[in-house]
Parts: structure tokens; C-alpha cells; sequence
């Protein structure tokens, strides 16, 4: 068994020693796991939500004895059921990692039984706060250092299926808006698939930072500063506005040709189109709105993109990208008049093959 009265000794355990071991165990509740948590790491509540709120409430109404005794029994429950659940299988030599909110009472707990049992168990040094930290700094120390490469084109260009292509030739490849769960544009959200928290998606960006070869180019789609909800980090998107940009110069045909297939889910929710849709009376009037509506309504997808790209995407497209992109007129340009499965791939070596530049 270990010997626990040699804590003190130990040094701490660190959010960059986390790769060294069998599990990373996040407990807190569902509701923080959920907000965000370390990659990789399972939910073990200590206490779940409604315990949680249960102790709070007693520390504030009867005091913090009355509170650790309630709040006690719940732990105790609940670390027995995780032994007989989820921790059942163990070896004798599992070495997990624990966490909670800033490495207190609650992983602290549980990593005293777990070394009760025998299991070399650790407790990461001020918990998910550490955590959070390390993301922040990951973004603010790697991003200005990176060699971004920035894919833009007109709605409709592909550019996800871009960078998929190329990720799949082994080049680097950081998909935001696979990180933020929304393809970026009016009507970008996912259906049934809810956009992470703000702290989620910084934490999906720093995980593919982390491991980046920081000697090679990263393809990155062009973005604007939020999608969907979500905001992009700030020093991010510094980097990506000063950075060189490809431009995908896909035919209309074929950009209407793949919004059609890349957006058929939609007809699938008719109501739902219309009501977006309705956001632009505005900027569109009344009566071109109404008129989309109503094929949205009739489930016409076809003239419906065709005068969403040329009455509302396409107008603004160069505008925008000039003012965005300090290097927009020196840009590359790859030509696409099909954007098939195939034409994709030869659109993603064509983007391979242009001459170096970062």
C-alpha cells in the first residue's frame, strides 16, 4: 500500500504531466464536466449536481460542519459505488490522475481512498483552474508563432472538405469550425449537435496546438470572428488576419451543385429554414425574405441557394475579405470547376503544390 504520510515528498502533479497516466478522472460534477474538461478525462462526481447544490445551500444556511457531514455521507455513497462501478476491473497498478474545480476537498478525497485501496493515485495540483490556465497560455504563446496558411472562398467553396482533404495527405490542419460544432454562416447550425461553451472550444484549439510541428505550415479555414455563438480567441484571430491566403475560385455551378448536398439536411426542417431565414428582412427586405421563405417552406432548396449566394453571400464576400485579410491582394488562387469528392482532392493538391509562403 502507499504510503500516504509521505505526501508531502511528492512533487506536485502538474497539468503537463497528465500524458503519464492510466486515467485522467474529473470529479466534479456533470454539469462542469460538461461546460469543459480535460481531454480524454471521465466523469466521476465526488458530488453530482443536485448534492452539490444541496451543501452549498447548507454551508451557507447552518454553517460548514453541518455542511461536511451531509456533505460527507454523500462523498462516501458516492466514492463506494464508483469502487464497485467504474473502478471495479483495476489492476492493483492503475495510476490515475484527479481533479476537481482547484484542487481541493473534492479529488482530494477521492485520491485518499484510492490510495487506501492500494492504487498509486494523483492529485493534479490546483485541478481544473491549472487546466484553464495552461489552455490560455498555450493560445497566447503558440498562435503568434504559427504558420498559418488561410483557405477562404465565396459560400459554397468547399473549404471544409478542403482541409479535410489535406489533413488526409498528412498536412496540418486546424477544422474550427468542427471545434465550434457550426460551419460558420446563417445557416451553419448542426442539426440535433449543440455548439460547445466558449471554454470547450479554447480547449479543443490548444489540444490541436499542443502537438503541432511548429516548423510546418497549419491550414486553417478563413473565419470571421465569431461562429455561430462562439468567439475565436482574440490572439487567433490576429494571427489569421496578417496571414497568407489561398482563395478557392470555385465556379458558381459547382458552388451551388456542392451547397446542395453539403446542406440537404435542411429541407429536413422546413419550419426551421423559414424562421432563419426570416433574420434577414432586414439587410434583404420583406419581400425577397418572404419569398425564400417560401420555398423554404416548399422544401425548393435549389432557387433558394441560388439567390441566397448571389443576393446575399456573394456581395459581400470581397469586401469583406479584403478588409479582413491585410494580405488579401497578394493572395494564391486555385481554380475549381467541380467540386465533387474528386474535385476536392485535386483541389487539395493544388493547394499542396503552390510554393511555399507563410
Amino acid at each position: 500500500m502507499p504510503e500516504d504520510n509521505n505526501n508531502h515528498r511528492r512533487r506536485p502533479t502538474r497539468v503537463t504531466d497528465r500524458h503519464d497516466f492510466d486515467t485522467i478522472i474529473d470529479a466534479r460534477s456533470p454539469s462542469e464536466f460538461a461546460l469543459d474538461h480535460i481531454p480524454g478525462a471521465v466523469n466521476c462526481p465526488v458530488l453530482d449536481d443536485d448534492e452539490r447544490r444541496i451543501v452549498g445551500t447548507l454551508y451557507k444556511q447552518t454553517g460548514a460542519f453541518e455542511a461536511r457531514r451531509v456533505g460527507g455521507a454523500m462523498v462516501a455513497a458516492n466514492l463506494a459505488r464508483h469502487l464497485r462501478e467504474q473502478w471495479a476491473d483495476k489492476p492493483a497498478d492503475w495510476r490515475p490522475m484527479v481533479y476537481c474545480w482547484r484542487g481541493g476537498l473534492r479529488s482530494g478525497s477521492m485520491v485518499n481512498w484510492m490510495r487506501l485501496v492500494g492504487w498509486d493515485a494523483r492529485q493534479l495540483a490546483s485541478g481544473y483552474k491549472a487546466f484553464r490556465h495552461h489552455v490560455l497560455q498555450i493560445i497566447e504563446t503558440v498562435v503568434p508563432r504559427l504558420q498559418l496558411l488561410v483557405i477562404c472562398g465565396a459560400t459554397g467553396s468547399a473549404k471544409t472538405r478542403v482541409l479535410e482533404a489535406l489533413a488526409a495527405r498528412g498536412e496540418q490542419v486546424l477544422d474550427l469550425e468542427h471545434c465550434a460544432s457550426h460551419k460558420g454562416s446563417l445557416l451553419g447550425g448542426l442539426p440535433g449537435v449543440p455548439q460547445p461553451s466558449q471554454k470547450r472550444f479554447e480547449t479543443l484549439i490548444a489540444t490541436a496546438l499542443e502537438n503541432l510541428d511548429l516548423s510546418r505550415p497549419l491550414y486553417v479555414e478563413g473565419e470571421s470572428a465569431r461562429i455561430g455563438r462562439i468567439a475565436l480567441p482574440v490572439p487567433l484571430v490576429t494571427r489569421m488576419r496578417a496571414a497568407h491566403c489561398i482563395e478557392v475560385e470555385a465556379t458558381p455551378e459547382a458552388r451551388l451543385d456542392y451547397l446542395l448536398r453539403d446542406y440537404a439536411y435542411l429541407a429536413d426542417d422546413r419550419g426551421g429554414l423559414a424562421e432563419t431565414l426570416g433574420r434577414l428582412k432586414e439587410m434583404q427586405g420583406k419581400e425577397t425574405v418572404q419569398r425564400w421563405q417560401a420555398w423554404a417552406e416548399a422544401g425548393e432548396l435549389p432557387p433558394l441557394f441560388a439567390e441566397l449566394m448571389t443576393l446575399h453571400y456573394d456581395p459581400h464576400y470581397a469586401h469583406s475579405q479584403a478588409r479582413h485579410f491585410t494580405a488579401w491582394p497578394q493572395r494564391d488562387r486555385v481554380a475549381a470547376s467541380d467540386l465533387t469528392p474528386a474535385g476536392i482532392e485535386a483541389v487539395a493538391e493544388a493547394i499542396r503544390q503552390l510554393p511555399a509562403r507563410t
